[in-house]
């Protein structure tokens, strides 16, 4: 009988065993493989970015991203003081042309780029976005890293993690294998190789380098008050805790006199 009870559990835990192993297997299928967990020099208390590293981010973007996806919420003023000198970001705006007007005819007009201009949209709608590239539609970058759960890590994660499908896995035609991307087949193809283009700064344009850079610079976009942010913190940590030390004293100068009265009772008189 004891026997018995024990092989039923065993089978019981045996069952139990290869049916979460089928529900791990169809979550990660479904949702994509869990990232790995980087370490991002600004995601300390008090780190900020490394402009630099924005500065060749975006210039991947401009360079690898850009001819498919948008950052409709980035303004080329966004980038002064942070990658680019005025003179360089106006340069940079300069280099785009911007349907504007009405003029006094009333015609719509093309003028180049100035700074308050927004970074320009590689497609007009989204119906001409899908055509170009097979029903699969680019999403904006503008806010990517705080639109995806593990945003940075997932990015980075997505852009490094292409590799040949496994023994048992088919990909449709026009799509790629990627175990990061829910479902594992994404439309867009591998774009950061080795040498794919020239930093700057001559900084080697490795996959993985380039993969980190434009992380950054796309954390950037999301949060660009993130540095203005922790100092404000940090100034209102240092201010409350002046308080405190002053509200201690007052409290141990008010009271101590009281706390250390000394109260005697004459019964006899």
């Amino acid at each position: 009988m004891k026997s018995l009870k024990a092989l039923v559990l065993l089978g019981a835990g045996v069952s139990g065993l290869f049916g979460f192993a089928g529900i791990a297997a169809a979550d990660e299928a479904e949702h994509g493989l869990d990232c790995p967990s980087y370490p991002w020099p600004h995601r300390g208390i008090l780190s900020s970015y490394d402009h630099a590293s924005i500065r060749r981010g975006h210039q991947v973007f401009q360079q690898v991203c850009a001819s498919c996806h948008s950052m409709s919420l980035v303004t080329y003023r966004d980038l002064v003081g942070v990658a680019y000198t005025e003179e360089e970001a106006k340069a940079l705006a300069a280099e785009i042309e911007v349907e504007d007007g009405p003029n006094e005819e009333g015609e719509m007009f093309a003028r180049p780029g100035k700074l308050s201009d927004r970074f320009p949209k590689p497609y007009a709608n989204e119906q001409a976005a899908r055509f170009a590239n097979g029903g699969a539609y680019p999403p904006d970058l503008s806010l990517i890293t705080k639109a995806r759960h593990n945003g940075q890590n997932y990015v980075f994660s997505l852009l490094t993690g292409y590799r040949d499908p496994p023994a048992g896995v088919s990909i449709r035609e026009g799509l790629y294998y990627n175990p990061y991307f829910p479902g594992g087949a994404i439309a867009m193809p591998k774009m950061l190789n080795d040498g794919a283009l020239e930093y700057e700064d001559g900084t080697p344009a490795t996959e993985a380098q380039m993969g980190k850079d434009v992380v950054t610079f796309l954390s950037w976009a999301a949060e660009p008050e993130m540095e203005e942010r922790k100092l404000m913190g940090f100034k209102w940590i240092f201010i409350f805790s002046l308080a405190l030390l002053q509200a201690g004293f007052y409290r141990r100068w008010k009271w101590a006199p009281v706390k250390s009265r000394k109260m005697i009772l004459d019964v006899v008189n």
